[in-house]
């Protein structure tokens, strides 16, 4: 059998995909873990759009200053232009954001945006709302705890996937279309905020087959996850509350954010996340994030999962200060695509959402703009493929089919160590010494006679730090010091 379309990745990207292709197509979406398991699960704090077509070029403009003027132009054009149609389509078909008491969208802000342009839904909820509702109108077969290992390409086509089931049993699909949703990288680093099933395998395969890898140095870390937790995944505490007028302070008080950079806790995630790591390794006070600006009811009914969630962390909001550090949050790079999405030199092959790289964040991402890519580039994702109607020919597939183990016993040791190192050495404040430490640590790995799945790993984790030694200068979220 030959399906029209596999879907790798069951996050907004992939999911928005599935329900805009026709459901007398044959498609399967490969879904690494449970279909919440995501990054779209966890997100918070809302999804970008333009208002109206007078903010677009504000919009394009805040897009674009944060990512360091990085960006490609026509990208965030793109994205900007059609951010306004993306979500009507969305809401005719059903999704409910947060109203005001007229009835109209009630936007928020966040940092590094000009105004209130920010929808949220169940208030602190936006991810896990627009997540239920893409599963619920998804007409199309969702396998789970389906790992891709490997994709069928030969003279410019993908013809399939290789996957590995949840008995570990190896599996081959093929298909007219393969479109890649499998998000970011976030699980290779000691601290983050993503899903676990963010470990950037498909990335791997990328490298492993010579296609070209963009901007893998720009990795955004989220400037305010709770400290103290005993498991990586840490809980993220939304861009949002910093908009709404939460703030950082020391152990004694001080907003200090303002000696670093004008805007304080609204500036550019880089800069904040930055000030935060230097001000605490230079004077060696804890940072907290305060809430005092906050009525408990109010705060209960803006924020309600964040106030269950730390409560039952034991802190008390908005009475408590509650200690936060950055952590890895989000891949500005990824498989280079052209704004038609497709895999440069492919016939067949697309890219959206984390996992892609067109250049629409630039060196660092707007905070709320990567929903909206999931669904926007998703869009034109199908529409493109539906327009081309491209066909495989299986025969025309001679390669061998090889057959890997997915694990091994020295894999978990030197996985622990491979997000360790990408932690202290391609984090928030790089050197170049320690890069080439790092680099020389991942090549000798790499000799060694690994599980499949770990030796996809430390190919994505060695793009990421050859990309960080190329890039000899500071830019948005890269941040080299001198050694």
């Amino acid at each position: 059998m030959i399906y029209d379309y596999i879907i790798v990745g069951a996050g907004i990207a992939g999911l928005n995909a599935a329900r805009l292709i026709p459901k007398d197509k044959r498609v399967l979406i490969l879904c690494k873990m449970s279909t919440w398991n995501s990054n779209t699960f966890w997100a918070q704090g809302g999804i970008a759009s333009a208002v109206d077509e007078t903010d677009i070029p504000a919009h394009i403009k805040d897009t674009l200053e944060a990512g360091a003027n990085y960006n490609n132009l026509e990208a965030v054009e793109l994205l900007s232009k059609e951010s306004i149609p993306t979500i009507k389509e969305l809401i005719d078909a059903g999704m409910n954001f947060d109203k005001k008491e007229d009835g109209s969208l009630a936007y928020t802000k966040e940092a590094a945006h000009s105004r209130n342009r920010i929808l949220h839904a169940s208030g602190d909820a936006t991810g896990r709302e627009i997540h239920l509702f893409l599963l619920e109108h998804c007409p199309h077969e969702i396998l789970t705890q389906a790992v891709v290992c490997d994709l069928l390409i030969q003279d410019d086509i993908c013809y399939g996937v290789q996957y590995f089931t949840s008995e570990y049993e190896q599996k081959v699909a093929f298909s007219n279309n393969v479109i890649i949703a499998s998000g970011g990288v976030g699980s290779i680093y000691k601290y983050h905020t993503n899903s676990t099933a963010n470990a950037g395998e498909v990335h791997g395969i990328i490298a492993e087959k010579n296609i070209s890898l963009k901007d893998m140095e720009m990795t955004q870390f989220h400037p305010t996850v709770l400290k103290g937790t005993s498991f990586a995944r840490k809980p993220l505490l939304s861009e949002a509350l910093r908009g709404e007028g939460a703030f950082v302070v020391d152990e004694n008080g001080k907003r200090f954010l303002f000696d670093y950079h004008e805007d304080g806790e609204l500036a550019p995630r880089d800069i904040v996340s930055r000030a935060i790591f230097d001000y605490n390794k230079r004077t060696g006070l804890g940072v907290y994030l305060s809430f005092e600006n906050f009525e408990k009811r109010a705060f209960k009914q803006r924020f309600p999962n964040i106030y269950e969630n730390i409560k039952d962390l034991g802190y008390e909001l908005p009475f408590e200060n509650v200690p936060i550090s950055p952590a890895f949050h989000y891949c500005m790079g990824g498989i280079e695509v052209g704004l038609d999405t497709k895999v440069k030199g492919f016939k067949n092959l697309y890219a959206i959402g984390e996992v892609a790289c067109n250049g629409v964040h630039g060196a660092n991402r707007l905070a709320s703009n990567s929903l909206l890519e999931g669904l926007v580039f998703s869009r034109i994702a199908v529409n493109n493929s539906l327009k081309e109607n491209f066909k495989i020919s299986k025969e025309n597939y001679t390669k061998e089919i090889k057959v890997y183990t997915r694990n091994k016993n020295i894999d978990k040791e030197i996985k622990d160590d491979l997000r360790r190192t990408m932690w202290e050495t391609a984090g928030i404040v790089r050197s170049k010494k320690e890069l080439k430490e790092a680099l020389e640590r991942i090549e000798n790995y790499l000799k060694l006679d690994v599980g499949r799945l770990l030796y996809l790993r430390l190919l994505t984790a060695r793009t990421i730090l050859k990309a960080s030694l190329k890039r000899e200068k500071s830019l948005g979220a890269h941040f080299i010091k001198e050694d």
